[in-house]
């Protein structure tokens, strides 16, 4: 390294940097904070964010960016000719950046390949990056025990490394007017609360039955008259369809039929969001919304919406938390009842109007 490198990252100056964490929905929140403190410790630096093509649109905007570079993770589905036409062209863009300070809070063997690209005189990393990707590093942040310690928190070695750390965790979603518009027309005339209802999740794991989310929806519209929004994405209908078929009182299906943006601005206005772990779930709480969440093979001290950890209720069945994807048993979905997650719901909803309802 060259002497300039030695120097602790506290005291390095950038003028160029670059945030590569392309995804998922969730983690692109929980990394945040990071983009925050880095336009606190360099406020007149170009801070360029990689993302999925697909999240771009939730970046675009944001007070601390100067600018959003997507990268389209698909390509590959384009034949592999096409794809390494795209792969070279998308690193030939971050070497012409001419970046001086690269943080990868991804840490795969493409965001790896990414950092290198960059030739950034300082490239920073954490340890528990994976698929090689520490090796492009030349800074390489230690974190303490994985199992034990938040993402958000994880992320923020970054900003303690350059000298932030002891600064506030800021979530900053932006929300154009547009966005509020839609979200105003969509959510006028129902009854309040409103209780957004997220049913869906890749993996399978995560997938709270539906008849356990309806279960907790109609004693919320019983006890509370909220009106029930089901959002979601595409592929997250089904779920949607099966817990909305269940319900009685007043509710709405905007499953796939909300962009990032006009998703961001309808959560901003929920009372109360009901949702497995997913990326909607940890957007709601960056924005500040009550959320209350089932946690089945995930755990909340690593992953719960942050700032609302309390309100997330773990399976106590023995392999909870495994973080796999898939599991023939389940046995955790029937250990996890509606009525566990009813206190945290109701007094989550009784808080949206202590007036107006009694105990």
């Amino acid at each position: 390294m060259s002497a300039r490198s030695h120097l602790p990252l506290s005291e390095y100056s950038a003028e160029r940097i670059v945030l590569i964490k392309p995804s998922a929905l969730g983690d692109i929140v929980h990394a945040l904070p990071v983009l925050t403190a880095l336009r606190r410790r360099y406020p007149r630096a170009h801070i360029t964010w990689v993302v999925n093509r697909g999240y771009a649109p939730l970046l675009q905007g944001h007070r601390d960016l100067d600018e959003v570079l997507p990268y389209d993770r698909h390509v590959a589905q384009r034949g592999w000719r096409t794809a390494a036409r795209l792969w070279s062209s998308f690193l030939g863009q971050l070497r012409q950046r001419r970046f001086d300070l690269a943080i990868d809070l991804q840490g795969l063997f493409r965001t790896g390949m990414m950092m290198l690209a960059t030739r950034a005189p300082r490239r920073v990393g954490l340890r528990t990056a994976r698929e090689g990707a520490a090796w492009t590093y030349t800074d390489v942040l230690a974190v303490t025990d994985i199992n034990a310690i938040h993402a958000v928190d994880r992320y923020w070695r970054a900003a303690e490394a350059l000298g932030v750390g002891d600064g506030p965790k800021e979530f900053h979603i932006p929300v154009t007017d547009e966005a509020r518009n839609w979200a105003e027309a969509a959510t006028n005339g129902y009854p309040r609360p409103w209780l957004m209802l997220g049913p869906g999740a890749r993996w399978m794991t995560k997938r709270w039955p539906p008849e356990h989310f309806a279960a907790l929806a109609r004693r919320a519209g019983e006890r509370f008259g909220a009106t029930v929004f089901l959002i979601g994405g595409d592929d997250e209908r089904a779920a949607a369809s099966a817990v909305r078929q269940r319900l009685t009182g007043s509710s709405r299906d905007l499953t796939g039929q909300t962009t990032l943006p006009q998703l961001a601005a309808l959560l901003q206005r929920a009372d109360v969001m009901l949702a497995n772990d997913t990326g909607p779930l940890h957007l709601a709480a960056a924005l500040g919304r009550p959320v209350v969440a089932p946690y089945t093979c995930t755990t909340v001290r690593r992953c719960g919406p942050y700032g609302w950890q309390e309100n997330a209720v773990e399976t106590k069945v023995s392999c909870g938390g495994s973080f796999i994807k898939r599991c023939s048993r389940r046995t955790c979905m029937d250990e996890l009842t509606p009525d566990r997650l009813w206190p945290a719901l109701s007094q989550a909803l009784r808080a949206t109007n202590p007036t107006r309802f009694v105990a």
